[in-house]
């Protein structure tokens, strides 16, 4: 698709993505829909990345959209034993974060100018000095579901009022959040996340405005209440852009024997396994697992992941999920512990039901290709987004499992789970339903497309008065 040239009318937007393929799938999936919608775009990249898979998903962006320029952005040293956190990805953030006044001298240096920056919700406090000293619109990608924003959005008013002391946590014009539904770092205090979070949804009235990657099938209440001024008053307008469908740039070659294994099976009889990117499991939790799929009598497709950077993945298979069981499981799945396409597997007519942490992208992937989910939130935002699967009619989640670590949970449970969601046909067809509402939103004259539009109408008046 081609991109408009420098005039006075051109768009030219600038990306700046953090870190984890949770954060930067999404930053890609937006920039190719801005350069679709012929804008100029300029991705600002944080060097180096956390993992091997960030920096292979970028080289892939960049050969499949030539016209995208890149800026590389080294990033400052600093002593993470002042971070009060050890998790390599929210270093990263806070890397990011120490390094923002850099783009003092970056942003200028483009052409055309800029029209807008859309960053991660993790930069705001740090970027927004640096967009007011140079008027420019600062955006922001907010990469979990509406409702997590509207807890975001609401964060700085309960922590005043001491809401987050309770055991249910009442924000207006939403459905209550438990306190036990609450990222369990947000309730630490002075631990990094719950401070990067307060000191960003402090400053959260400064932007120009919010892409979230959702659609009113999936969260029309939240919506609702956002943009209706009913959570907080005086927030930037929110642009449900999604659901984002993964693109061409991330297939990958090594797909090939677990789509030929796919192709041999009867239509919707795969329960698809996976728990993102950056989430290790125990192996006594891994094994439970594989019973777990043993004793459902489902065909399944697992894909294990026992490190939380790929980095330092180094043993075999055998030695993650146990020779006895993957003797067994020859016989009725697939298990793999590389990345694979998780869109081209979810669009797979083989595949019927979805085994997710809920992480945002899965989700949504999971809701455009119309694929039930049994829910299993790990850490995060992952129980929140829990609530929207069950609260859209595109899945179950048995709460008793807890967070990540809590318990083991054992076979016995998750393969009765399992085949639980696989014999539901009323989640069938309300999934099925979801699938139609994510279609209609990125159609023609759908509520992303007009989105866009709108959008880009403002910033091409906007550099003509400038």
């Amino acid at each position: 698709m081609s991109v408009s040239g420098s005039g006075s009318g051109s768009v030219h937007v600038a990306l700046l993505p953090s870190a984890g393929m949770g954060h930067l799938t999404p930053f890609l999936r937006l920039a190719s829909l801005l350069v679709q919608h012929h804008c100029q775009v300029t991705l600002i990249s944080p060097e180096p990345t956390v993992s091997f898979a960030e920096s292979e998903l970028i080289s892939r962006f960049l050969s499949a959209f030539p016209e995208v320029n890149q800026i590389q952005f080294h990033l400052l040293p600093f002593d993470a034993n002042t971070a009060n956190s050890t998790d390599p990805f929210w270093l990263q953030f806070e890397a990011v974060r120490r390094s923002a006044h850099l783009l003092s001298s970056i942003i200028p240096s483009l052409s055309p100018p800029l029209s807008a920056l859309i960053t991660d919700v993790t930069l705001i406090s740090s970027v927004i000095p640096v967009t007011e000293s140079l008027c420019l619109p600062n955006y922001i990608l907010f990469t979990s579901s509406a409702k997590l924003f509207s807890l975001f959005s609401f964060f700085p008013t309960a922590s005043s009022s001491a809401s987050l002391d309770a055991e249910i946590l009442e924000i207006p014009g939403i459905s209550p959040i438990p306190k036990s539904s609450i990222p369990p770092l947000l309730l630490v205090p002075k631990s990094l996340f719950a401070n990067i979070f307060m000191e960003c949804s402090a400053k959260l009235t400064k932007l120009h405005g919010v892409f979230i990657n959702t659609f009113e099938g999936l969260e029309v209440q939240t919506l609702e209440a956002l943009n209706g001024g009913k959570v907080i008053e005086g927030l930037p307008s929110i642009f449900s852009v999604g659901p984002f469908m993964p693109c061409e740039f991330e297939k990958r070659d090594q797909l090939g024997a677990t789509l030929k294994w796919l192709d041999h099976q009867p239509a919707e009889s795969v329960v698809y396994v996976s728990f993102g990117s950056r989430t290790a499991m125990t192996r006594n939790q891994i094994r439970e697992i594989g019973h777990g799929l043993l004793r459902s009598g489902c065909k399944f497709l697992w894909v294990v992941k026992d490190k939380i950077v790929d980095k330092d993945e180094e043993e075999e298979l055998d030695q993650v999920v146990g020779h006895e069981i993957m003797k067994r499981i020859k016989k009725q799945g697939m298990v793999v512990k590389t990345w694979v396409d998780q869109g081209e597997i979810l669009g797979h007519k083989a595949v019927g039901g979805f085994v997710s942490h809920c992480g945002w992208n899965s989700v949504t992937e999971a809701a455009y290709h119309g694929v039930r989910i049994l829910a299993w939130p790990l850490h995060g935002d992952q129980k929140i987004n829990a609530e929207v699967v069950v609260m859209s009619g595109l899945g179950m989640w048995v709460k008793s499992w807890g967070w990540g670590g809590e318990i083991v949970v054992k076979g016995e449970e998750i393969g009765e789970a399992v085949k639980e969601m696989m014999g539901n046909e009323s989640l069938k067809t309300k999934a099925a339903e979801v699938k139609e509402a994510a279609r209609k939103a990125i159609d023609v004259g759908g509520s992303c497309e007009v989105a866009f539009r709108g959008l880009i109408n403002e910033w091409k008046s906007n550099n003509q008065c400038t």
